[in-house]
Parts: C-alpha cells; structure tokens; sequence
C-alpha cells in the first residue's frame, strides 16, 4: 500500500476513535439499566420505578432505558443489594434497616421510635438532613437518589392480641436480615427469627414463626394477613425505602444524565407517596374486612423505654448521636 494511503487511514482511524470517544464522553449510546425490587408489579415502588423510566426515557430521546425487575426476580433484597454494589444491578430499591448493613447512617433511619409521625420523617427525608444521608453513600459502592415512604411498621401473630409486652414474650417474630431489628425484638421480650422477605409467607402458614412485623400495604398484599389474625399499631418504625444506583452505573454518566436520573428519581418518590396514601388506606380495610383484630389501646411507654440500650450503644458513635440529635430536633 502506497505510503501516502497509510497515512490516509491512520488519519481515518484517529477520527473514528475521536468520534467514538465523544459519543461515549456525551452518553449518545443507548442503554438499559436493570432496576430491582422485590414487590410485586402493582405495588407502589414497583409502579414508582416504571415512572422513573418514563422520565429518563422522555428525557433522554430514549438514550436511556430502565427495565424493572419485580417480585424479587433477581433475588432477595440482601442478594440484590450485593450486586448492585458490584455493579451486576444498575438501580435497587430497598428498605433501610438493610442497606444499613452497608451503610451505616441508615441505621439511624431504622431505629425505633425515632419518628414522631409521618410527617416528621417526610420533614426529616425532604430537607438538609435527607440530603446530607443520600450524599453518604457513595463510599460504599452506591449513590443514593432518593426516599420512598414506607409507613410505619407494626408488630402481627397468629397466637394471641398483643396487648403489651407481656404478650410479646416467647413469640417467635421474623425480622429482616439486620442485627438492629434483631436487637430490637428481643429487647421487647420476643425471639428473633431473620428470614428473608420472600420466606415469610411460608413460614407463617407452618407456623415456623408466630408473627412478623411490616407496614399495612405489605401485610395484605403479601397475603400474610390470612395466616395472622392480630396486628397491634406499635409503630415501632417508620424507616423510610431507599432508592440506590451502583456507582459503577452512575460513573458511566454524564454529568447531564446524572441530574436527569436524580431529578426523575425525585419526583418518583412524590408520585409514590400519592399511590402510597391509597394502598395503605385500602390494606388496612381489606384487613378489617377479613376479620383481622386491630389492637390500638395498649401503652407504649414501655416499649421505648426498652430501648434505652440500642440507642446507648448507637450513640457510642458520635456521627450517629449526632444525627439523632439533628432528626429529634426538627419540628
């Protein structure tokens, strides 16, 4: 070949690699994130997520997608949590007192009867505080994005009503997979079962455990209401659900698809929040339909002042006395 060809397509080469590299700095390519939950198609963070990737898709010219993944098709929370940390799963949406595992401030959001009300942890998670928790987790493996509204979570069994924490002693009550909750049901006097999500159905119609602990919406739709007669409002919790990207998958974007997918998660977690209201309302209907005992009259002096040690030892750690000092104090 003539030297002068040889140089022509040298030249050639360079202009494709510079294009090439242009396009990839810009994020012109299209791609499909995967995105993981664990409820079902019509649930709240579910439809959530599918919001989310109208938006960025809208946003994007249809650059980028978000394929949504429900009823745990890739796995429990714990697995999925693992592979969005090694980038296997692009976007995850996860309950706190999990991810705190991980991410320690989360663990914060998971203690019990921190919240004084919904509205106090909406004031908490949309203000200064919210953010500086989401800006956290990038050391870990994740970005944060986003909280969606969990309600609060409360105590049900198949034995008895619980009517104070004499009536809790003995039960054997499934706890996600996290040493803080398993710490916080045995401080009332009952026996910890950690089981994943998926597992629990299961094991409350062979009665392997007597009860559970979650909000109205996962009671019902979960089916576990058929085999737990008794749900007593100890609004122990009210930790929020987290929504994470892999930093692998954030590193991959530019600077102006990044805000795009923070600024569509955002608004997601308002949407999700109206479809929330809904559902929880009509769970605990179709709970009370179903003949289930609601116990509201019970004291629950004494189930915070049981713990006294979790939050001692959480407060050994400055940053995390610090931030129960800050949620405390908004009004």
């Amino acid at each position: 070949m003539p030297v002068y060809r040889r140089a022509d397509l040298s030249r050639i080469i360079m202009l494709v690699l510079a294009l090439f590299l242009t396009a990839a700095s810009t994020s012109t390519f299209a791609r499909e994130f995967r995105a993981a939950d664990t409820q079902n198609e019509s649930y709240p963070t579910v439809q959530a997520l599918h919001y989310m990737g109208s938006l960025v898709a809208e946003r994007t010219g249809g650059r980028h997608e978000i394929k949504v993944f429900h009823s745990r098709q890739l796995g429990e929370e714990k697995e999925t949590l693992e592979q969005t940390r090694a980038g296997a799963i692009d976007i995850n949406r996860t309950n706190v007192a999990l991810i705190g595992t991980m991410v320690p401030a989360m663990n914060v959001l998971a203690m019990p009867f921190l919240f004084r009300s919904i509205e106090h942890l909406q004031k908490v998670l949309d203000g200064p505080i919210g953010n500086d928790i989401l800006d956290s987790f990038e050391p870990y493996g994740f970005v944060g994005l986003a909280f969606y509204d969990s309600g609060a979570r409360s105590i049900y069994n198949h034995v008895r009503p619980v009517t104070s924490m004499a009536d809790l002693k003995g039960l054997r009550i499934r706890v996600q997979q996290s040493e803080q909750m398993v710490a916080m049901i045995r401080s009332l006097g009952a026996d910890p079962v950690a089981l994943p999500y998926g597992q629990v159905l299961t094991g409350l119609s062979t009665k392997l455990i007597d009860g559970a602990e979650n909000n109205w919406p996962s009671f019902v739709t979960t089916d576990h209401y058929k085999f737990a007669g008794f749900y007593t409002l100890t609004e122990h919790t009210m930790s929020p659900e987290v929504l994470v990207m892999s930093k692998k998958a954030w590193s991959g974007l530019s600077p102006e698809d990044q805000k795009t997918f923070r600024e569509a998660a955002q608004r997601s977690s308002r949407f999700m929040r109206e479809k929330w209201r809904d559902l929880e309302e009509r769970s605990r209907k179709q709970a009370e339909d179903a003949g289930v005992k609601i116990v509201t009259d019970f004291d629950r002096k004494p189930l915070e002042a049981a713990m006294a040690g979790i939050y001692t030892r959480a407060q050994q750690d400055p940053a995390m006395a610090q931030l129960i000092e800050r949620i405390r104090g908004v009004q």
